[in-house]
């Protein structure tokens, strides 16, 4: 029997940047009825109330949630108001090695993009994130840029040769997140083991970008029972499964209550 279920947020909650459609934010809801769920994405705090806070029930349903943003650098938990647990922040030299690196490999890797939309390199406190088409960009020329990492996996090669002391990671359509070492969704999973004392072969990890060099990797190395999926629609399809197996007639009920 599973007591949590971890999730990424962009790529498989939800399209990069958007907020959880309606069928999501009801089978979110009805998933914290039955247990525990956790969030662990390369966004920042205020993306995670924009994305998912705002699309649901603020209800008690809420203290079986913890929220982990810039890939579980930061933690967040529910008792009639969002406490945050920790956050594990750079000093202002690694900031400013970070952001001299990424400069460096976005002008030789040659692939600049005609416009961006917003900031390049964003300062999210514990996490360092770069967005090749900026943090505004609409999520169709996003998703045509990188479709299948090959230019986000060479300048990861060019940043671990570059800031061997830091964790590069490639995650949502554009971007490449830079954590302190050993920072990452692992330490997020480790977080969620001691904090809510569930063990990690009790979690069941669902992210979009589970392979060598994605930051949902990590939480597979950890050791959480994971499932890869390609975008939110299967993501739907597994929560259906988890639910029905975790909940009984619980998904019956949504299917009832959901709007047609």
């Amino acid at each position: 029997m599973k007591k949590l279920i971890v999730f990424d947020l962009d790529g498989t909650l939800a399209e990069s940047k958007t907020s959880l459609d309606a069928e999501m934010a009801g089978l979110l809801s009805t998933l914290l009825r039955i247990v525990k769920v956790a969030v662990i994405s390369g966004g920042d705090w205020p993306q995670f109330e924009k994305q998912i806070l705002a699309n649901l029930p603020h209800d008690d349903r809420l203290k079986n949630l913890s929220l982990l943003p810039t890939c579980g650098t930061k933690f967040y938990r529910y008792d009639a108001d969002w406490t945050k647990i920790y956050s594990e922040d750079f000093t202002a030299g690694e900031k400013a090695k970070i952001t001299q690196s990424l400069q460096q490999v976005g002008v030789r890797s040659g692939f600049q993009p005609d416009r961006v939309w917003g900031e390049v390199i964003e300062d999210r406190g514990s996490q360092i994130t770069f967005s090749a088409l900026g943090q505004q960009a609409p999520l169709k020329a996003k998703e045509m840029w990188d479709p299948y990492f090959s230019k986000r996996m060479k300048m990861k090669e060019r940043l671990d040769g570059l800031i061997p002391e830091f964790s590069v990671r490639l995650g949502g359509t554009t971007s490449v997140d830079i954590t302190k070492p050993g920072i990452d969704k692992a330490y997020g999973i480790g977080k969620l083991r001691d904090t809510l004392d569930i063990a990690i072969r009790e979690m069941i990890f669902v992210g979009d970008a589970l392979f060598p060099g994605g930051n949902d990797y990590p939480a597979e190395e950890a050791g959480a029972l994971s499932i890869q999926v390609k975008n939110p629609h299967e993501t739907k399809r597994v929560m259906e499964t988890i639910i029905a197996c975790l909940g009984g007639d619980s998904i019956s009920q949504f299917r009832q209550e959901r709007p047609s």
